[in-house]
């Protein structure tokens, strides 16, 4: 019944554009302590951090992570996703299916749609350019915009109901890791998806496009799995962990850092061949990881947002 509702719902909007619903809009309050406060996903570009997460709490950072500004948003709904297209203009998403737009790098963010009767939360947001972008979130939500967010239509990309938590793009293929094992790839921009069969039943949080057609894919009671033909075949790694696998992170110097529940970080040094365990001292769960334009790594998640002491890199043999 509750797939027959859901597919109701989704027809219904892919006819007409979604609005924003009337009311009073609703600010996210001041926080002293947001910066320690639960954060879900960050972003670094061009100089700029910006992190989002409970409440509605934003926050940036232009030197390098060392302060953060909490700043005024038009909601005080979870924040999940956070995606900025250059240095001025980004999205953010979340709870009550929240879209938010910014074009001044985060100061200033406006509402662009909202629908807390849907029951839905969107999990992550991805742009192609200024014009066309995508949402997508719990129960097969999926949005798609062509004007820059003025509207937004709603359609199904499979038959199925699963959640839809990362969305990742590499070389002209966009991946969607999902719920129950599902995992789904599209050729043609975003106009159809195909599902892949990962070795798999349990739920993927993150997908990490490698070079060419290699990739990836992480989730549930620390499975990961590597695959080197856009998704056709898989071989499971040993992740040295059973803490789910969040986000992951190619570093400047070539790196790969894999984040998790229960302080879970994993280090690969050789293209994500096999990766190394490391544990955060206070075990506090990570959600995403941003890499500054000094080097530096931040983590965002049950503590807020802060700098992980990272292993040297190993010195190249003469």
């Amino acid at each position: 019944m509750r797939r027959i509702s859901c597919l109701v719902f989704f027809l219904i909007m892919t006819l007409s554009p979604l609005k924003i619903p009337a009311g009073d809009t609703q600010y996210a309050i001041q926080a002293p302590l947001a910066v320690r406060s639960l954060l879900l996903d960050g972003q670094s570009v061009e100089g700029l951090a910006v992190v989002v997460g409970e409440r509605g709490h934003i926050l940036r950072s232009e030197d390098k992570g060392q302060s953060w500004h909490q700043v005024r948003v038009p909601t005080r709904a979870t924040l999940t996703a956070v995606h900025f297209q250059d240095r001025q203009l980004g999205w953010a998403v979340g709870h009550d299916q929240v879209i938010l737009k910014t074009v001044d790098g985060g100061e200033s963010w406006q509402l662009m749609y909202a629908d807390p009767e849907a029951e839905s939360p969107l999990l992550d947001v991805w742009f192609t350019d200024d014009q066309r972008g995508f949402v997508i979130g719990a129960y097969g939500a999926f949005l798609e915009t062509e004007d820059g967010g003025e509207t937004w239509d709603s359609r199904w990309i499979s038959e199925h109901d699963y959640h839809l938590n990362k969305m990742a793009v590499g070389r002209d293929i966009l991946y969607i890791a999902a719920e129950a094992g599902n995992f789904y790839r599209s050729r043609d921009g975003g106009e159809t998806w195909d599902e892949r069969y990962p070795p798999y039943e349990g739920s993927f949080f993150g997908v990490l496009p490698l070079n060419g057609k290699s990739l990836l894919l992480f989730g549930l009671r620390g499975h990961l799995f590597r695959s080197d033909d856009a998704g056709e075949s898989w071989q499971e790694i040993d992740s040295g962990t059973q803490a789910t696998l969040n986000n992951a992170l190619i570093l400047a110097d070539g790196r790969i850092l894999i984040a998790g529940l229960a302080g879970a970080l994993l280090i690969s040094d050789d293209g994500g061949a096999s990766f190394a365990f490391h544990l955060r001292p206070d075990r506090q769960g990570l959600s995403a990881l941003l890499q500054m334009d000094d080097g530096s790594v931040f983590g965002v998640g049950e503590f807020g947002v802060d700098r992980i002491a990272m292993p040297a890199s190993p010195t190249p043999a003469d």
